[in-house]
């Protein structure tokens, strides 16, 4: 089959360098987001011009041009891997068999954005992705395929991600394209009923309120955990908190209870947070024990507004 593959950052770089390891298919061309001054060069680009091949970068997908040239490709399937652009239903029905995008939920929950963070703030103990046929509604196609991963009791962010959706999705593109290939690929209209949304998990989203059980409290710090980072305050200072793990404990409220080698002992409702790595204002992230020794912070300090 003729692909065009449409993405970014290092999932879109590595669909397509599994594609075109297999070899059972022919790239017909790259799109990409535009460059963006002061930012690196995007990884899907740089592997499409290493190995040869056309990059398209248009600000979106409405001029005529644009849709003319993505017409001369003559492509049977463009495969959407991590794309964040509305992209038209003039542009994607334009392969001779449509479209097929990539989402890090098991639709048609937590469709959106921050799809990864939230089932895990959520308190989930599992999430996955899908490949679905994507429409003008967010997320809301019929489905190709499915792969459901397990959230750890102790998973953050960065590990459900780069351990267990990453990889499983990267491995899930050969068979992507086998399915079309095969002449009648699935098609499994998502029950709407059971549809969730949510937008994206920024910074006023991970704040974090102490009087909230400790499981909650918890559950948000591995949820933001790389970004946005769960954040609190000391003496009006921000601090974002990274690593921590649970233990028990009764007291009140956003009180230290505790600064030993292990971290920063933390009362939440019901129990309590060992935080263990932060990043201070201005900062690096650094061990929870040397912010503290840094800025004062001692058993009887109340963090939070």
């Amino acid at each position: 089959m003729k692909l065009i593959v449409m993405g970014q950052q290092a999932f879109g770089k590595a669909a397509l360098e599994r594609i075109l390891e297999a070899g059972a298919d022919d790239v017909v061309a790259v799109y990409c987001a535009p460059d963006r001054e002061g930012r690196p060069v995007d990884p899907l680009k740089e592997a499409a011009r290493a190995s040869g091949l056309p990059v398209h970068q248009p600000p979106n997908f409405k001029d005529e041009a644009t849709l003319e040239l993505m017409k001369s490709h003559d492509a049977d399937l463009m495969i959407m891997a991590y794309v964040t652009i509305f992209v038209p239903g003039a542009a994607r029905d334009i392969p001779r068999m449509g479209s097929i995008c990539f989402h890090p939920s098991l639709l048609p929950l937590h469709r959106g954005p921050s799809s990864i963070n939230w089932p895990i703030i959520g308190g989930s103990a599992r999430t996955g992705f899908s490949w679905f046929y994507p429409t003008d509604g967010l997320d809301e196609g019929d489905i190709l395929l499915q792969k459901e991963c397990e959230i750890g009791a102790d998973d953050t962010l960065g590990d459900v991600y780069f351990k267990k959706i990453f990889p499983a999705a990267i491995d899930s593109v050969v068979a992507v394209c086998n399915l079309f290939r095969s002449g009648s690929p699935p098609r499994i209209q998502q029950d709407d009923s059971k549809a969730t949304y949510e937008s994206w998990c920024r910074k006023p989203d991970a704040l974090i309120d102490w009087s909230k059980p400790a499981s909650d409290v918890y559950n948000l710090i591995r949820g933001t955990n790389p970004q946005p980072g769960a954040w609190t305050t000391v003496a009006g200072s921000e601090v974002k908190i990274y690593d921590s793990r649970r233990t028990a404990g009764d007291g009140e409220p956003g009180r230290v209870t505790a600064v030993t080698e292990s971290g920063v002992e933390v009362q939440a409702t019901g129990g309590r947070i060992v935080v263990q790595r932060v990043r201070p204002a201005g900062s690096g992230k650094i061990p929870a024990v040397e912010w503290a020794s840094a800025s004062g912070i001692s058993p009887g300090t109340v963090l939070g507004n």
